[in-house]
């Protein structure tokens, strides 16, 4: 068993590094314009009855369990799978139970925090540029950056942190670079930067600003929003404000430091301090 599971974890290795070697060297190479009609192409493809057949061997990939996907809701809010977005867009039966003030809005890897003033500048394609730049506006002085990486296997919508009014709702056109934090270790929020990108901001109860930049990757052809998000509209915390077709990342400045360290891995609904 353990000779087998290394085995797995060898081939696993080497599949990511090979992924890792054509999303960068290759796919990075790509204009803007084939980079996005490859992801339109592969997301039709996603939406048809044929790709339904993905969806068990995905699952026991990615959690050894062929029938993982019974434990959620479809895309489409029923209990059948039609299509594997349905599967990627899952929802939960049960969603978590909200116990704080403030929540993560989504579930992945935490990449990166920290304040926003000292985080540290970017070389895009020769150019400097600031983190802060990721929001397309000027951040509030005292505030807290941090970055979640959406890995495949994880739950693709992203919620609310705190409940407020919708107070800017933005679309940054861009590139689909590869988001994989382990691609750029000095500067993990760099494809925020250049990538498709839509910004929501949310002012909660008290006037504070949490500002949301949901960021698009490879093989992401939309980034959806429901139809209730509007500028000026009340959101209340734990609601879903955007939906990933594929892989992702999201970006986040709030006005308080959050309790959870680099490295670790959050789920959607827990509380962002302790």
């Amino acid at each position: 068993m353990k000779a087998n599971a290394k085995l797995m974890k060898s081939v696993g290795q080497l599949i990511y590094s090979f992924a890792g070697f054509v999303s960068v060297q290759i796919w990075g190479r790509l204009s803007r314009s084939m980079q996005f009609g490859i992801s339109a192409l592969i997301a039709r493809f996603y939406n048809t009855r044929l790709s339904a057949v993905l969806i068990r061997p995905y699952c026991w990939w990615h959690y050894g369990n062929v029938n993982h996907y019974k434990g959620f809701l479809s895309g489409n809010g029923g209990r059948h799978f039609q299509t594997f977005q349905e599967f990627f867009t899952r929802d939960f039966i049960e969603p978590p139970e909200i116990k704080s003030g403030a929540i993560w809005p989504c579930e992945g890897y935490l990449c990166e925090s920290g304040k926003t003033a000292k985080l540290s500048t970017v070389k895009v394609k020769g150019e400097e540029r600031e983190i802060p730049s990721i929001f397309g506006r000027k951040v509030p002085g005292q505030s807290f950056f941090s970055n979640v990486f959406l890995h495949n296997n994880n739950y693709h919508h992203i919620h609310a942190p705190v409940s407020g009014t919708i107070s800017r709702i933005v679309r940054i056109p861009g590139e689909l670079l590869l988001l994989r934090p382990w691609a750029y270790k000095n500067n993990p929020s760099l494809p925020a930067l250049t990538n498709e990108r839509v910004n929501v901001d949310i002012l909660d109860s008290e006037g504070r600003e949490w500002l949301l930049s949901i960021v698009g990757g490879p093989l992401v052809a939309t980034i959806r929003l429901p139809e209730y998000l509007r500028m000026n509209a009340p959101i209340e915390i734990g609601q879903k404000i955007a939906t990933f077709e594929l892989g992702s990342t999201c970006c986040m400045v709030s006005p308080i430091a959050p309790e959870t360290s680099v490295g670790s891995q959050i789920q959607m609904g827990a509380p962002f301090e302790e």
